[in-house]
C-alpha cells in the first residue's frame, strides 16, 4: 500500500518523503508546518514554506526537503513571496528566473499574471522589477523571444506562416504578421525571402 502512495516520487538523498500529509499541508498552506518542511517545485527551480499562498503546483514537481539549506544544495532558489530563508531575493535573480522560465515556455500563453504567480511576487512588481532589469517589459521580452524563434523558424523550414505563429505561440496570425512587421521592418514572407536571397 504504503508503495502505491510514494509512486513517483524518486527519493533524492536529501528529499525526504512525500506523504499526503505534507501534501495536505503544501494545498491548505498551513503555516503550522513551516518549521517542518519546505518544498520545491522542479519546473519552477523556487522553494517555498508551507504557508506560502503561490498556487499549487503539479504534486509530482513537487520535491520535500527538511531545511532550507538541503534546497538551496539542490539549487532552487527561495520563493519572493514567502521568503523561505527569510532573506530577499537579488532582483537581478529574481529575474533571471523569470525570463528562464520565458525562453523554455514562450509557445504557452503567458500574461503578467501567470508570470507573477509562477515566481511568486505581484504583477507590479513584476512589471516594474524586470523593467529595471533588462530595460524592457516582461510582454516586450516575450514578444522578442517569439519573434526569435519566428525567424529561426523563416529562414531553416518551409512552414506555412500561419504554423510559424502557432509553433511560437501566437495563434493570431494577423496580429503576429503585425507585430513582425513593427519589430523587424518586414512581414514575414519579406523576411524569408530577403534572408534566402543572401545564401
Amino acid at each position: 500500500m504504503l508503495s502505491s502512495v510514494n509512486s513517483g516520487f524518486r527519493k533524492n538523498h536529501d528529499d525526504e518523503l512525500m506523504t499526503n500529509e505534507k501534501w495536505q499541508a503544501i494545498i491548505s498552506n498551513d503555516a503550522s508546518y513551516n518549521d517542518k518542511f519546505f518544498y520545491a517545485v522542479k519546473t519552477t527551480g523556487i522553494f517555498c514554506k508551507t504557508s506560502c499562498k503561490s498556487r499549487v503546483p503539479k504534486k509530482e514537481n513537487v520535491r520535500i526537503f527538511k531545511n532550507a539549506e538541503q534546497a538551496l544544495q539542490a539549487n532552487f532558489r527561495p520563493c519572493k513571496r514567502c521568503k523561505p530563508t527569510n532573506e530577499k531575493l537579488p532582483d537581478s535573480e529574481w529575474v533571471a528566473l523569470i525570463t528562464e522560465y520565458i525562453d523554455k515556455n514562450f509557445i504557452e500563453k503567458l500574461t503578467l499574471e501567470t508570470l507573477a504567480d509562477i515566481a511568486h511576487g505581484s504583477p507590479y512588481h513584476l512589471h516594474r522589477t524586470f523593467k529595471k532589469i533588462t530595460g524592457i517589459t516582461p510582454v516586450e521580452y516575450i514578444q522578442q523571444v517569439r519573434l526569435n524563434a519566428a525567424k529561426e523558424y523563416l529562414i531553416q523550414t518551409n512552414k506555412a506562416i500561419a504554423d510559424i505563429s502557432l509553433c511560437v505561440g501566437m495563434p493570431n496570425t494577423p496580429y503576429f504578421i503585425t507585430l513582425f512587421r513593427k519589430k523587424t521592418g518586414h512581414t514575414p514572407a519579406q523576411y524569408r525571402e530577403y534572408k534566402r536571397s543572401m545564401k
